[in-house]
């Protein structure tokens, strides 16, 4: 399953995309991929805190700021040996991934190198493009993205393209995963499910989530 998990600041959403990843891996292998990139004492007694609650959940932590699809080049790939991210046919078992978060990877991948020249719709094409990759090596793909849109304010050109690339994104993951959620207030609000997801795309049907 892939699943996209949205909500504002300090909505809840990390904390039910971690449960959410939990009970998806049954007891196999689940992987943290942390995107935010530690700066000063401050982010790093933060990151340790949360590194050791994400343990007690079962979870082994993998920094990864950019380059995303290749956060599990050195963890055991049981896809490899059929092609989609099944059990392997020595028992292993490919992995549940939580992805967190979306948000400070297109801030990591944007302002770094020459980043800063892609439009912002390449930009989201090429993390998209990365993420499918990353996809290729789990049994289940847990997304943590941000609701940054409704503040109505105006910002300088290089936020406003951040903000219309992390749009473009999240919308092309809606599309692609098969369930999305939004968190409100740690109430989770289904505006996908699974299956619905099934539906589209076949013929004339519209999908209305």
């Amino acid at each position: 399953m892939r699943c996209l998990v949205t909500g504002g600041s300090a909505s809840g959403k990390s904390e039910y995309a971690e449960n959410f990843a939990v009970e998806l891996s049954r007891g196999g292998p689940l992987y943290y991929i942390a995107t935010m990139e530690p700066y000063g004492e401050e982010a790093d007694r933060r990151i340790s805190r949360h590194r050791r609650l994400r343990e007690a959940k079962g979870f082994q932590t993998i920094e990864c700021y950019r380059d995303i699809h290749q956060a599990l080049a050195f963890t055991p790939d049981p896809a490899r040996s059929t092609g989609s991210a099944a059990d392997a046919e020595d028992g292993s078992v490919a992995p549940t991934v939580l992805l967190e978060c979306l948000s400070n990877l297109l801030a990591n991948e944007m302002y770094a190198g020459s980043a800063l020249k892609e439009e912002p719709e390449a930009l989201a094409q090429r993390i998209f493009r990365q993420i499918q990759e990353l996809d290729q090596r789990c049994r289940h793909l847990v997304i943590v993205t941000n609701e940054i849109f409704s503040d109505g304010h105006r910002y300088p050109p290089e936020t406003e393209a951040y903000i219309q690339s992390l749009g473009l994104l999240n919308t092309m993951l809606g599309a692609w995963t098969d369930q999305v959620c939004e968190v409100v207030c740690s109430i989770p609000v289904l505006l996908k499910t699974a299956a619905a997801a099934a539906t589209c795309g076949k013929g004339e049907e519209r999908c209305q989530f």
